[in-house]
Order: C-alpha cells, then sequence, then structure tokens
C-alpha cells in the first residue's frame, strides 16, 4: 500500500493533520519538516549540480529529435531476461 504525503500545522504546540487519515488508531508514523525551498517546490541541487542536469536534459532532448530513443518496453524485457 502507497500511502500520499500528510500535510499537517502546528496549533499550540501540537502537529495536527489538515485532512482525515484511515491510518489504524495507534499507528506510529515518523514527520520529517520539508525545508522551505523543498516545501516551495524547489531542490536542493546546487549549481554545479544543477548545470550537470541541465547538460543531461539538453543531451536526452538532442538524442530524442535525432531518433536514438529506446523503447522502454524493450528495456524492461532485456532487464527481466538478467534475472
Amino acid at each position: 500500500m502507497t500511502m500520499q504525503p500528510l500535510k499537517a500545522h502546528v496549533k499550540k504546540g501540537r502537529l495536527v493533520l489538515d485532512e482525515p487519515t484511515d491510518l489504524p488508531e495507534g499507528e506510529v508514523i515518523e514527520l520529517v519538516p520539508l525545508d522551505e525551498v523543498l516545501a516551495n517546490g524547489g531542490d536542493d541541487l546546487d549549481d554545479e549540480e544543477r548545470a550537470a542536469l541541465h547538460a543531461e536534459l539538453e543531451a536526452s532532448i538532442a538524442e530524442a529529435k535525432s531518433g536514438e530513443l529506446v523503447d522502454a518496453d524493450a528495456i524492461f524485457a532485456e532487464l527481466r531476461a538478467m534475472k
């Protein structure tokens, strides 16, 4: 079972969920605060990592435009055959 993230806010020093949950009574969960960048939809890449990401994305776009694509189903079939 994949659980969707839960949002909560602090009220009088306590965390209060913003929506109901179907978690069983007594279930223990770990809450991890998001830093401000992640909470605002960003990421934690530094300038060097971001430049490398953009270079890889540009290379992938160029490969796609030149028809150098590989079907994902073919890759998955190869991986399954390796087991």
